[in-house]
């Protein structure tokens, strides 16, 4: 295999197909020849703003079309391309900006403000608005040169860096994973032998493209598979269920609470889902009732893991084994390996022993920005990826989250996996979401306490939600807690964070 940078092989692509559809947004259709040349365009844009190969290009924006194009454009320019999440504040997207040492930003209309904000902290040379010019913006729709000699495509080397991906920040500030083109190729490629990507796909993209779930588990594989992407600006479980029936969708990226939004949804039980065929659910441990639930309206449910220091996908659950192995999150893909290890690091191969998950292959990211001591705390010297994720085989080597190693409760000197426990309370009639956290205990060092969130018009009672899990679970296992909360805080990859919910109930930090 000859991994190539991401504007060639769009390229390449866009020479073979161009009158194939290869993005739609807002009911706007680009073929794979406008695309490119919407690219090129940029590129030369980009290119006047003064980006040479290796700068970075920082980008803040709604799911567009236009950033597909910013991202390939950059790969054109031989630059690194900087996606920031679009719901920071300015001073979180200036700490990005500045810890990345991008020295151009492109926004779009309504985050032209949160960057004006901090702009005078800035070492930026250009901004960038997407469409016309403002007031201290350069406009992009201004700047395009018209039928002028476009910029020449710069060869890349396969590990030089193509992008930085922030990482979700569930403890703490986001670091800065970087992906190499070879990175991208190899992820590409490992979702194309694990899900059988091809021209016929049409993949609906409505998680945050700046996240590497939105981007690299469907949109760029897809891409370069030569099928077909349809952008939603955001997550929404109406607009979700008339594109896939618009569009003829046949693959979807979903996390656990899209999935429940999209379930409850009065559409659900009625709109036509008969293309779907396949569902990759990631980000979080799905709860088997939801499973079950999509299962029972024939769709296809495959639950990977990854994470964006492996530019996503490192197991794989194909969906024929999705019932006989619910809950699994497969095994390792064809293009990279994972293994367990204890504490002590030693690995593990006895089946239904907890340990750490570890990803090897041209999926993992060389290291952080301007972190080594991170990078050599997550890069062990024989190239493995130390996770944070603890999971375990059963008897077929077929993988199982069970949760954070960060999140883990032990009570009474036992391990408790929140997952598990998540799992088993999401079946509880009065339950619409549940998290599961440790407080500090006098008795048992912690106590399981469950956050939940109760169906409407719904009541519930801690020793009613013991007694419905204490078949399942064993008794350490049950929540000595309840605490009832209005939403779960979460990230924008739908993700709880913890840490904000145990300040939110008291429970410690």
């Amino acid at each position: 295999m000859n991994p190539i940078g991401l504007a060639t092989w769009l390229r390449r692509r866009a020479e073979r197909d161009g009158g194939r559809p290869a993005v739609t947004f807002a009911g706007e259709t680009l073929s794979f020849a406008a695309l490119q040349r919407g690219v090129e365009d940029l590129a030369d844009v980009l290119s006047a703003c003064g980006v040479h190969p290796g700068d970075r290009v920082a980008y803040v924006g709604f799911n567009h079309s236009r950033f597909l194009t910013a991202l390939f454009a950059t790969a054109r320019l031989g630059a690194i391309f900087v996606p920031l999440n679009f719901r920071f504040t300015g001073s979180e997207l200036a700490h990005n900006i500045e810890d990345s040492g991008a020295r151009l930003i492109m926004a779009d209309d309504a985050h032209t403000a949160p960057v004006d904000e901090v702009r005078e902290g800035l070492d930026i040379r250009c901004f960038l608005r997407l469409g016309a010019g403002t007031d201290g913006w350069d406009g992009v729709d201004d700047l395009l040169a018209g039928n002028q000699p476009h910029v020449e495509e710069a060869v890349v080397d396969a590990d030089s860096p193509a992008m930085i991906l922030y990482t979700s920040g569930t403890t703490g500030r986001p670091k800065g994973a970087i992906l190499t083109h070879r990175n991208v190729w190899t992820s590409n490629v490992n979702w194309m032998l694990a899900v059988n990507y091809n021209a016929d796909h049409v993949a609906l993209t409505s998680a945050p493209l700046f996240h590497s779930g939105g981007m690299c588990v469907m949109t760029l594989p897809v891409l370069m598979a030569g099928g077909h992407v349809v952008v939603h600006a955001h997550f929404d479980a109406g607009a979700l269920l008339d594109d896939i029936e618009r569009y003829r969708v046949t693959s979807l990226f979903m996390v656990p609470a899209m999935m429940l939004s999209t379930s409850t949804h009065e559409r659900f039980v009625t709109a036509d889902l008969s293309s779907v065929r396949i569902i990759v659910a990631g980000a979080a441990p799905v709860p088997e009732p939801m499973l079950r639930l999509y299962g029972e309206r024939g769709i296809p449910v495959s639950q990977c893991w990854g994470l964006t220091e492996a530019t996503t996908g490192a197991t794989f659950l194909g969906t024929d084994r999705a019932l006989d192995k619910l809950g699994s999150c497969g095994t390792a893909g064809v293009l990279n390996e994972v293994r367990l290890i204890d504490f002590d690091g030693n690995v593990l191969t006895t089946p239904w022993v907890h340990g750490e998950l570890c990803v090897r292959g041209d999926t993992v990211t060389p290291g952080y920005c301007n972190l080594p001591e991170a990078t050599m705390a997550a890069l062990t010297p024989g190239g493995w990826l130390r996770t944070g994720d603890v999971a375990y085989q059963d008897e077929d080597g077929y993988y199982y989250i069970a949760d954070r190693l960060k999140d883990m409760v032990i009570s009474g000197g036992e391990n408790v996996y929140p997952a598990e426990v998540e799992s088993v309370l999401y079946g509880h009639p009065s339950v619409a979401e549940v998290a599961v956290i440790g407080a500090p205990d006098e008795r048992w060092g912690e106590r399981v306490v469950a956050v939940v969130v109760l169906v409407q018009g719904a009541q519930l009672e801690l020793e009613e939600l013991r007694e419905f899990a204490g078949a399942r679970l064993a008794r350490y296992k049950l929540p000595l807690e309840l605490r009832i909360v209005d939403v779960l805080p979460r990230n924008t990859t739908g993700k709880v964070l913890k840490h904000e919910l145990r300040a939110m109930t008291g429970t410690g930090v």
